[in-house]
């Protein structure tokens, strides 16, 4: 209550103090006197709703049901002047991280803010797990009230066993979804492995979908949607052919890959760009190579399960935040697989196995490069890669080109630079970043101190002075530093962006 409230209310006490007869009925009217009434207009009303997926929910409906029932709560208590709304965003997100609901909780604090009390239109809807006990002190601290459809009004903190009660639907909330997220993903694993059934968003490349039955669901297969197989496209099933003969022959993935490009072969993503709009589609690339060859849909078996969808707290300092969804790849011990083939194969079992079986032999020899991830490229602008040169360190530049594809004749050549040449230039490079120093005062010693002074001394000390640093502790410098070195195959020279940039010929 602010001071202004205080003060009335004292006033009002001390004439209603006149006519009470007992401490009973001087509390009484205090609590009559301290709770404010409403205005005559009635509260005004936020509304607030919610739906997860636009796939499977109408949003007009979705609203229409949720506003209907905030209409019925709120009837005579007042009268809703907006609505905020959180469209396509899973009850499991908390408040703070759905974009409606967290800009409502920055209305709640301030004091101009336009309404007295949020409605909602059904707590499953609007809260999930401990939610509620998060948002309602928020709530009841800048003095907003919540109602809610299940209580029938608003929610009173006074009644302890309010908060218990809605504690318990936000735990049957949560249930509702890990009950309805087990029995799905349980339905697909023994569609995939029992019924041979397909299950995934697209057609791998190399097939494409036909339709062999009818829906099993009436309701689904009065509205003609089928079940999908997958079968052989007639061009694209060729490559995958030919990429499965290629790789038992020796070929690397690399190879495979340019040998594709070179006859102008689309890629993935280009030859299904419509459903590929998130990728440029401009050749193949090994990692494309790599993830066909190791499908193993591509015997004609199903499988299911390769991405899962895992939850992460959203910060691990701040738990309340909740969680968020990542996918990551699984093993294929983790794999579901049909008990039978499912499609038509374009590679055997055992052709396969044997393609799995194959890999590059690792070179025992390891190099090391002290300039690892601190040289960049002044043509590109990229970071140059070690490469071993007879016998010996170096540093190159391919400007983004890769074995995958033939190179451009007119593009700029490879930048080459050996590790020897930059460390022989650390030193000059490390006295332009040092910073100036004044001269040093020269001031006259006394004749006893320069006559007890050891000639040898003055040559040690002055020779100390001036060695400089050996490259191994100039890149210690540059590295608790964090600057980078930008070497230019045009001008030959090794630059570092400190400030102001200091620069060396090469």
């Amino acid at each position: 209550m602010t001071a202004t409230g205080v003060k009335q209310t004292r006033a009002m006490l001390e004439r209603f103090g006149e006519r009470a007869t007992s401490l009973a009925a001087w509390s009484a009217l205090y609590a009559q006197v301290a709770v404010p009434a409403p205005p005559v207009w009635g509260l005004r009303f936020v509304f607030y709703w919610r739906y997860s997926d636009a796939d499977r929910q109408d949003p007009a409906t979705s609203r229409g049901w949720q506003i209907g029932r905030a209409h019925a709560v709120t009837a005579g208590a007042g009268v809703i002047m907006r609505e905020v709304s959180d469209r396509g965003v899973p009850r499991e997100v908390p408040w703070a991280r759905r974009p409606g609901a967290s800009e409502l909780l920055k209305a709640v604090a301030d004091p101009h803010r336009d309404f007295d009390a949020i409605v909602v239109g059904s707590h499953e809807r609007a809260f999930c797990g401990n939610q509620f006990s998060l948002v309602a002190p928020v709530l009841a601290h800048y003095g907003v009230q919540l109602w809610l459809p299940e209580l029938g009004g608003v929610v009173d903190p006074r009644i302890a066993t309010v908060e218990d009660l809605l504690d318990q639907l936000g735990i049957l909330a949560r249930r509702e979804i890990t009950l309805k997220r087990s029995r799905a993903l349980g339905s697909m694993e023994y569609a995939v492995r029992e019924l041979h059934r397909f299950m995934g968003g697209r057609p791998n490349y190399g097939y494409v979908f036909i339709d062999v039955a009818p829906h099993p669901n009436r309701r689904l297969g009065c509205r003609g949607i089928t079940l999908q197989q997958l079968s052989p496209h007639p061009e694209t099933s060729q490559v995958v052919i030919w990429m499965f003969q290629a790789r038992l022959q020796g070929h690397s993935y690399r190879r495979i890959a340019r040998a594709l490009n070179d006859t102008a072969i689309p890629c993935p993503s280009a030859a299904d760009p419509d459903r590929n709009t998130h990728r440029t589609g401009q050749a193949w690339t090994d990692g494309v190579v790599r993830e066909i060859l190791t499908n193993p849909v591509y015997t004609g078996y199903g499988v299911w399960g390769r991405e899962r969808t895992e939850r992460v707290l959203a910060d691990p300092s701040n738990p309340a935040l909740g969680y968020r969804k990542i996918r990551r790849r699984t093993t294929p011990d983790q794999w579901t697989f049909s008990n039978g083939p499912t499609h038509p194969a374009l590679v055997s079992e055992q052709d396969f196995l044997t393609v799995q079986s194959l890999r590059a032999q690792p070179n025992p020899v390891q190099h090391s490069y002290q300039l690892t991830g601190m040289l960049a490229c002044a043509v590109c602008g990229r970071r140059m890669e070690g490469a071993w040169s007879h016998g010996n360190p170096a540093y190159r530049c391919r400007h983004g080109h890769t074995s995958t594809t033939t190179p451009d004749p007119e593009a700029p050549g490879n930048t080459f630079i050996r590790e020897r040449d930059l460390l022989a230039r650390l030193p000059l490079l490390h006295t332009h970043l040092k910073p100036a120093r004044p001269p040093a005062r020269r001031t006259k010693a006394p004749a006893t101190q320069a006559a007890n002074t050891p000639k040898s001394s003055t040559n040690t000390a002055i020779t100390a002075q001036s060695t400089s640093p050996n490259p191994e502790e100039v890149i210690d410098y540059l590295r608790q530093r964090a600057l980078v070195l930008t070497y230019d195959s045009r001008t030959r020279t090794l630059e570092a962006n400190s400030t102001p940039p200091a620069r060396v010929t090469v």
